[in-house]
């Protein structure tokens, strides 16, 4: 039997630990095996290690981490007919059963009996991922792997929440994006791509800010404690239609409803702190807190058109598989433009 690399969960507050394990089979007949070419270093990674999903995720240690997978499809099951050997795949986060109501109504990140590779069962950090027909997209001849593997979490959570948020953007709107990074810098891209509105993005890094401007962002706000009265500036006293918070910790969340106008929406994203808001000021202005979990099949499918076409683009940092703990070090400590990515 051929074993291969795997980069596994051992325990919380530990370090992951590299081994080796056999390479997966497509033994049902909806079974896709993908050779991974790249798979995203996402800071729910580190999350997981502090162990914040372990509740969540009831997930029984050891087991391989890593849920932003790209690559080559190296075996499928004899019932797969959208992919065949050799084929170029990204991997949609989530294996779904195709017949609950969510997943018929295309709404399927919401599926009733699901399976999360990297976060409940065994993920990307390895040389081959197991996955189904359902959840892989084949890629266009321009893109590689390695360059759109963190579009399939990363990519695809901004992709929904800008999407979302884009529904209700006109012309005269504003909206706010706060946070420019990992999932940020694709957000900007994609409400760029689909709104019409007016983008101001807030970072605390000046770099980031820049790299906002650069593809799309109207204004850069530095977040420097001053950042809510900047952006009541840059918006007549009243705040924005929409804000989109790609942070959701360090006090993201009070500044970001701080920002959001009478009747606005606030979309959060990132992740880490309570949301604490004084019912009177909901009820009185009317704002809509709005949470985002990862895309749907679909929202995949449109983020992988809109890549094709140049208009969204990732900007990543590459690591050798066994270069992890590097990877896993550098995006805790901010060192990080764009996504990480481990390439086997």
């Amino acid at each position: 039997m051929s074993t291969m690399r795997a980069v596994q969960v051992v325990g919380y507050h530990q370090n992951l630990q590299m081994t080796e394990l056999p390479v997966p089979e497509a033994t049902g007949p909806w079974d896709v095996v993908v050779r991974i070419g790249g798979a995203g270093v996402c800071r729910t990674d580190l999350h997981i290690l502090e162990g914040q999903w372990a509740e969540k995720s009831q997930v029984q240690l050891p087991y391989t981490i890593g849920h932003e997978n790209a690559g080559w499809v190296h075996a499928v099951g004899s019932a797969v007919t959208n992919v065949r050997e050799g084929d170029k795949v990204i991997v949609h986060p989530l294996i779904t059963c195709g017949l609950c109501r969510a997943c018929r109504s295309g709404d399927d990140v919401h599926c009733e009996s699901s399976q999360f590779p990297g976060i409940d069962t065994d993920g990307g950090y390895a040389d081959y991922l197991k996955t189904s027909a359902r959840s892989v997209v084949r890629l266009d001849d321009s893109l590689e792997p390695a360059d759109v593997a963190a579009l399939a979490d990363a990519g695809l959570t901004a992709y929904h929440a800008a999407a979302k948020a884009a529904r209700r953007l006109t012309p005269r709107d504003r909206c706010v994006v706060i946070g420019a990074g990992g999932l940020g810098h694709i957000g900007i891209q994609v409400l760029k791509a689909l709104s019409p509105a007016e983008l101001i993005v807030v970072d605390r890094n000046p770099d980031a800010l820049k790299l906002a401007l650069s593809i799309g962002a109207d204004h850069g706000v530095v977040a420097e404690g001053n950042q809510v009265a900047e952006v009541l500036d840059l918006t007549d006293g009243f705040g924005a239609e929409v804000v989109v918070d790609f942070v959701g910790e360090g006090g993201s969340t009070s500044e970001g409803l701080a920002m959001t106008r009478r009747a606005g929406d606030y979309h959060v994203v990132g992740y880490g702190e309570n949301l604490d808001v004084p019912t009177i000021d909901l009820i009185s202005a009317e704002k809509n807190v709005i949470g985002n979990l990862v895309g749907s099949y679909n929202d995949l499918c449109d983020l992988m058109a809109l890549a094709a076409r140049g208009a969204v683009t990732l900007h990543t940092v590459k690591y050798q598989l066994d270069d992890f703990q590097s990877a896993l070090d550098d995006l805790g400590h901010g060192r990080v433009r764009g996504r990480a990515i481990l390439v086997p």
